[in-house]
């Protein structure tokens, strides 16, 4: 091999790695493609609950203090799966009454302990919550949160 690196050798080493790159680059858009069609939001439809408590969510800046799926701050429980850690992720009215017990318990008063502001939710607020956590509950996430307690 010559040690001068003529034009013709530049230009079929720049050719050859571009075609390299865009196969190599189309192969995993396909891969990507089918990965997130089965590892996505399919078997957890969005219905209009859903995105109202997601409004409520963002209202009342949730992600300040907790995590869901990964996302947000670690001062408080991760809340992906709690719905299925209270036991109430296929019974929307179990898990409405749950969640509202919960949230007319706070701040719990107990020293030592982080405390939830009261945020006086309505019925409506408290149901459509309710049912945003099911339905984070529900997406594949490749088993995360990592344990049970999130």
């Amino acid at each position: 091999m010559s040690e001068v690196l003529t034009k013709s050798m530049a230009r079929n080493i720049f050719y050859g790695g571009s075609i390299a790159f865009v196969v190599i680059f189309v192969g995993l858009s396909i891969h990507s493609h089918r990965y997130i069609v089965t590892t996505s939001t399919t078997a957890a439809p969005l219905s209009e609950e859903v995105a109202a408590g997601k409004r409520v969510w963002e209202r009342h800046a949730c992600i300040n203090c907790h995590t869901i799926l990964g996302e947000g701050a670690y001062f408080a429980p991760e809340l992906a799966n709690v719905m299925q850690r209270w036991g109430v992720l296929d019974d929307p009215e179990a898990a409405y009454e749950m969640l509202d017990a919960w949230m007319q318990s706070q701040p719990s008063g107990i020293e030592g302990r982080r405390q939830m502001p009261n945020f006086n939710l309505s019925e409506e607020d408290t149901r459509n919550l309710a049912e945003f956590l099911r339905w984070t509950n529900q997406i594949k996430t490749q088993d995360w949160p990592p344990n049970d307690a999130g």
